[in-house]
């Protein structure tokens, strides 16, 4: 995995779509949250696809973290192809602790077992999304991905990114930058 640290160059904090004619499967209609992107390679985390049919209670279970009341049943999302056994929480900076890497002002990133137990007690963060895997790229790859016009990036925007609906999310990522799917094309070109 890349070194995380928080970096104001390249596409940290962003939002990476998929571009209509992405043909790996893995990454076909998908929205990143990108963690960190710099000269060392990139991180990011799919944030409209489910893991499968995993809840928050079955990680729970298998992490032998014991639950007083009942929780709610939050869904556990596909983060990447990359360490799928490995679990992140996405969340809000209301819950920044030791090992929380805040990427801006509005999104942070935690990947330890207290920020499971917190959720699970309603003492979490206010907004979150619940990951195993991520996405990384080497030195350069992301960027020659972009280059061959594989990906597409906008602005994170908060209420899009944790919001649950994951069916359109991919469609509303790609409205926020003003054009239609229809006007996106698969083959990279010149003006």
């Amino acid at each position: 995995m890349p070194h995380l640290t928080k970096s104001s160059d390249y596409l940290t904090g962003q939002l990476l779509i998929a571009m209509p004619g992405m043909t790996d499967p893995r990454f076909q209609r998908t929205v990143i949250y990108m963690c960190a992107h710099n000269e060392d390679g990139a991180m990011g985390l799919v944030v409209n696809r489910l893991f499968g049919s995993v809840t928050f209670e079955d990680l729970l279970e298998q992490l032998e973290i014991e639950i007083q009341e009942p929780v709610a049943n939050m869904p556990v999302h596909y983060g990447g192809p990359v360490e799928s056994g490995r679990g992140f929480v996405l969340h809000s900076t209301d819950y920044v602790r030791d090992g929380t890497l805040v990427v801006d002002d509005e999104v942070a990133l935690t990947a330890t077992i207290d920020i499971l137990r917190a959720i699970s007690e309603n003492r979490g963060p206010r907004r979150n999304i619940l990951l195993l895997g991520y996405a990384g790229w080497g030195p350069g790859q992301l960027d020659a991905e972009i280059q061959a016009n594989g990906w597409l990036n906008v602005p994170c925007d908060e209420t899009l990114l944790f919001d649950p609906e994951l069916d359109t999310k991919w469609e509303r990522s790609i409205a926020k930058l003003g054009v239609s799917l229809s006007m996106l094309s698969a083959e990279a070109g010149h003006a």
